[in-house]
């Protein structure tokens, strides 16, 4: 039954049927591979070219040089890491004529067809390579113009770059030129500026940029405190600092200040006679500004460690731990704040309590700590973990029931936990640095039920039996968005109308029954509203009239407003979202609610159409009724979630023999054709677009090792086997 891989290196030839072996190793491969983490931080400054709402680089060069001549020219530098050699899609709207080079090739180059229209879009498929690709990018001065938005060519990709210059390199933006009235940087000067190996170029380009943010000389007399909060009534207020030390050996440290009361450890300095370990120690200092305190005067931080033999101890940044040059975060101002609170904060969340929550700052012009979530499935909020953590949930919990002590539960709390912890800081984030988070991007600036419904309906779940801090806030966050701001048809039914992704407006997706049904299926117990049932219901009435095709009792994948009609192909993952939505539904549908017999009806409607396309090997295809398309794994596990749950609910009214049988199949063609011995999940069809072309489903949408939209409900599904095995005895 060979098709991913051969027949030996399946894990059915390890498990033998058992299906906790198979689980697992599944859920422990991708723990592995997706070990907990902390966020990135980096220094930030919103003295620089920052990224908008729309997730895009803005230039303005009349702006930052309104006394440029025209026909001038002014170069951006920055860099940007990839994993791997590929292709990345970058938007250019350029408000005046400008030239792309990439690792030192020109790469594109405007024409008066490109300018004519200042909000044109150019998409440009950048050929990056593994490692850091340079970008550089002109803008000409002219009548019209001076500058342009650039970056991801779709809102809320949350790529970035960084800044080109070595002493800036781990700070997102670009360095940039000032403008020069002729262009003296020649294009060989420019083809090896990125080009590390050849550093005199470099170095000479280093020479003309001037994005670096300076302080002025005044402000630097200031000190740091008075220049940091120099737009801030600050006086009577206290002010906070963060720092941290490395001992080699154990000794006592003293601190001094002449306006700063210090704890290190969170013990006061002032009264610890302390030993102090090999390692790393936390250092936080407060200052009461006085009240006579008035802007323009000098006001610094002045804290010196010394060791019991005198030595001054080098202090380093909690967080940028390389960073000499910055020691201190710092917050403030705050009214009376309790010292407690300040103490404990850690650095997910906001410093200080109610309207004085802020955020951590640095000694640069513009300069704050930002964090970035660069660990590609830990942490992140968005759909497909939000199935993915599902299964894994639901697995710790058959483990869990049957005595079996493992880590699955404890990391999907930490996840889940993370995420909920975090959204204050991301809300404060995208208000203060310019639109573009790289924490919680998609719930920031959420336009669509893909942003929320799947990971929000997660959450509710784990907060059933886990401790994952205070939830309520965001699951309100959530609820509002589903419930009062999604776009609507006039029966009530979602559908994509104004989303950042164009493409999708004017559309109904089969998908939007899980981004949004489950999570309301909780969020009515969460809410204590039974009305959001109903809503939840009408969901599958609307959208059964306008996506079932009744001659096949399959879902069409996608309704297209703009032509008045579905697209008559019956995606598999399309599908399987529907019925596994509805047993969501149906699992808390009172058993005398209006429509449970019709929402019944239609989920036996769908296993019928389902049963008569399964594929001889057992697997389902990636276009149902195309059994020459592959055997898709996320459709196939699917379906066995949903006959299982109908069989053991009593509500699937067919032929049960058959379709316990087919769910047995099934499974085992999980573990032959798609799970290797390693826990690797293959046939797995990425994040799609819609077409009316079934080919681009079964040739374009290529089946993907270990997709997240495929490993938590294939782990679904061996729950569900254990569970329909155990009520068929």
């Amino acid at each position: 039954m060979a098709y991913y891989f051969e027949d030996y290196k399946s894990i059915f030839n390890q498990s033998n049927g058992n299906i906790e072996h198979t689980l697992n190793v599944m859920a422990h491969r991708y723990i592995g591979e997706n070990p907990i983490s902390n966020y990135k931080a980096r220094a930030f400054t919103t003295a620089g070219i920052m990224r908008n709402s729309d997730y895009r680089y803005v230039f303005d060069g009349n702006t930052l040089f309104p006394d440029a001549k025209e026909f001038s020219y002014v170069y951006l530098w920055g860099k940007i890491r990839r994993e791997n050699e590929g292709s990345l899609r970058f938007l250019m709207k350029g408000k005046s004529p400008f030239k792309v080079w990439l690792n030192g090739k020109e790469i594109f180059a405007s024409t008066f067809e490109t300018e004519r229209y200042e909000d044109k879009e150019t998409l440009i498929d950048l050929p990056v390579t593994k490692g850091y690709n340079h970008l550089v990018i002109r803008f000409t001065k002219t009548r019209g113009g001076f500058g342009g938005e650039f970056g991801t060519w779709l809102g809320k990709l949350d790529y970035y770059f960084m800044h080109g210059l070595h002493s800036m390199e781990e700070m997102e933006g670009f360095d940039y030129t000032s403008p020069f009235e002729n262009d003296v940087l020649s294009s060989k000067t420019v083809a090896e500026l990125p080009n590390e190996v050849n550093p005199v170029s470099i170095e000479e380009f280093e020479k003309l940029i001037v994005s670096t943010p300076l302080w002025s000389d005044k402000e630097k007399a200031l000190g740091d405190l008075a220049r940091i909060f120099q737009s801030e009534n600050i006086a009577g207020k206290t002010l906070i600092a963060r720092s941290s030390f490395v001992l080699d050996a154990p000794c006592k440290v003293s601190a001094q200040s002449s306006l700063a009361h210090v704890f290190i450890d969170s013990n006061d300095s002032s009264e610890s006679n302390e030993l102090f370990s090999i390692g790393r120690h936390e250092v936080l200092a407060t200052v009461n500004v006085p009240s006579s305190y008035k802007a323009g005067e000098s006001l610094s931080l002045d804290v010196t460690l010394k060791s019991d033999n005198g030595e001054k101890i080098t202090l380093i940044n909690p967080l940028l731990i390389e960073n000499t040059d910055l020691p201190w975060l710092y917050a403030g101002a705050f009214e009376k704040s309790s010292l407690d609170s300040l103490k404990v904060c850690d650095f997910d969340t906001l410093v200080g309590e109610g309207e004085e929550k802020t955020w951590w700052r640095l000694d640069i012009k513009g300069g704050w700590l930002r964090l970035y979530n660069e660990n590609a499935l830990y942490g992140h909020w968005d759909y497909p973990l939000g199935v993915t953590l599902y299964g894994l949930i639901e697995t710790a919990r058959l483990f869990e029931k049957n005595g079996v002590k493992n880590i699955i539960g404890e990391y999907v709390t930490s996840h889940v936990a993370k995420a909920v912890k975090t959204l204050d800081y991301a809300l404060f984030d995208k208000q203060h640095f310019g639109g573009a988070t790289a924490v919680h991007h998609l719930l920031t600036s959420i336009d669509s039920l893909d942003d929320c419904g799947s990971f929000g309906s997660l959450m509710l779940e784990v907060a059933k039996d886990r401790d994952i801090g205070d939830y309520a806030p965001i699951a309100r966050y959530v609820g509002e968005y589903i419930t009062k701001k999604q776009a609507r048809l006039e029966d009530g039914c979602f559908w994509r109308k104004q989303m950042m992704h164009k493409f999708h407006n004017g559309t109904m997706w089969a998908d939007d029954l899980y981004m949004s049904v489950p999570f309301l299926c909780r969020y009515a117990a969460f809410a204590h509203d039974s009305s959001i049932l109903d809503d939840a219901a009408q969901q599958f009435i609307g959208f059964k009239k306008r996506l079932f095709m009744s001659d096949k009792k399959l879902m069409a994948h996608v309704y297209d407003f703009n032509r008045n009609m579905n697209t008559g192909v019956p995606w598999g993952r399309g599908n399987g979202w529907t019925i596994f939505s509805l047993t969501e539904l149906l699992a808390v549908l009172p058993k005398d609610h209006a429509k449970r017999a019709e929402l019944e009806a239609f989920y036996n409607e769908l296993a019928e159409g389902f049963l008569a396309v399964q594929g001889e090997d057992g697997m389902w295809r990636q276009v149902l009724n195309d059994p020459k398309s592959y055997p898709e794994s996320s459709c196939t596990s699917m379906f066995i979630c949903a006959f299982s749950r109908g069989i053991r609910a009593g509500y699937l009214k067919g032929d049960i023999a058959k379709y316990t049988a087919a769910c047995s199949k099934a499974y085992r063609a999980l573990e032959k054709i798609a799970i290797d011995k390693a826990g690797n999940l293959y046939g797995v069809c990425r994040g799609s677009e819609f077409a009316f072309n079934p080919k681009y489903y079964s040739e374009h949408l290529l089946p993907q090792l270990n997709n997240t939209h495929g490993i938590g409900i294939t782990l679904l599904a061996g729950v569900e086997m254990k569970r329909l095995q155990e009520f068929s005895k």
